[in-house]
């Protein structure tokens, strides 16, 4: 009898070894899948966030190009005007030439 009983026992056991390995499998299964979502989610994202750095690096280049070519116009303007109004006005000169020292620094 206790045979019997001991080999009931041991059976039992690979029986419930067998579901518990069975399980263990499933759950690393799900994991797996979730752990491929979460990168492909990531992948996205990062795409998302590079194409908005790359829109944002192309705004700024727009916005530092009207800058310069404005800064550009309005230094040859008051270069104009301050050749035309120096010569008929020399306490004007003086002020625009220190504009001019100050544009330089």
């Amino acid at each position: 009898m206790e045979v019997f009983a001991l080999c009931a026992v041991v059976l039992l056991l690979i029986c419930a070894m067998g579901m518990g390995l069975e399980a263990y499998k499933r759950r690393m299964d799900l994991r797996e899948k979730e752990v491929e979502l979460l990168a492909a989610r990531t992948a996205e994202k990062a795409a998302q966030y590079a194409a908005g750095a790359e829109r944002l690096e192309q705004r700024v280049r727009v916005l530092e190009r009207i800058a310069t070519d404005r800064a550009a116009q309005l230094a040859e303007a008051i270069d104009r005007v301050g050749d035309h109004a120096g010569e008929h006005n020399p306490a004007l000169a003086g002020q625009i030439e220190a504009l001019r020292e100050a544009r330089a620094n």
